[in-house]
């Protein structure tokens, strides 16, 4: 489990899969990605998460707010699962529910699922994709200290607009992490 000052970040069980499979389906929560997904498809992602965190011990996790125990989103980082000029590498990335947009709290968990993947998977640095029009999330990435390192085509997606070129992000460790809020990984 992962905390922060607001959230708690946790493997994924059953008892999550309704909420996550509203959130993938929600067309404004996936209008970057190339549809909603069916609940088969969330459950089939979720499974796949949790197979990675198992294994190679980072993955994306449950978010959940402290204070309330309310299901926030997706929140981790993984091994970048496809083939690309940046990989091998680990991925940080993030998906929440429109209720939790504007309050900060994809920046905090990103911050910590990116401490946690230094400290976890022995890696110098971390990177995050999206692409150029989905500005919340290149603001995420401008938060967490990241550099821009260019464009590249998504292997697991169609050549072109509207799902390609995608925006590369990195942050080497010795960057550094601005306004650290981990409290705890384990």
């Amino acid at each position: 489990m992962i905390e922060t000052t607001r959230l708690t970040m946790t493997i994924w069980t059953d008892a999550d899969l309704d909420a996550v499979a509203a959130l993938n389906a929600d067309p404004e929560v996936m209008r970057f990605f190339p549809s909603p997904l069916t609940r088969e498809e969330s459950d089939a992602a979720v499974a796949r998460w949790h197979e990675r965190l198992v294994r190679t011990g980072v993955g994306m996790l449950c978010a959940r707010e402290k204070a309330t125990g309310a299901f926030v989103g997706i929140i981790g980082a993984q091994w970048v699962p496809y083939e690309a000029d940046f990989a091998p590498a680990v991925e940080i990335g993030w998906r929440l529910s429109p209720s939790f947009w504007g309050r900060g709290l994809a920046t905090e968990g990103a911050r910590a699922a990116a401490e946690h993947a230094f400290s976890t998977a022995g890696v110098e640095r971390v990177v995050a994709v999206a692409l150029p029009a989905n500005g919340p999330s290149i603001a995420v990435m401008r938060r967490l200290g990241m550099r821009d390192a260019g464009f590249f085509e998504h292997p697991l997606l169609p050549p072109g607009p509207p799902h390609n070129p995608h925006v590369l992000h990195v942050l080497e460790q010795a960057a550094g992490l601005p306004g650290t809020l981990l409290q705890g990984a384990g």
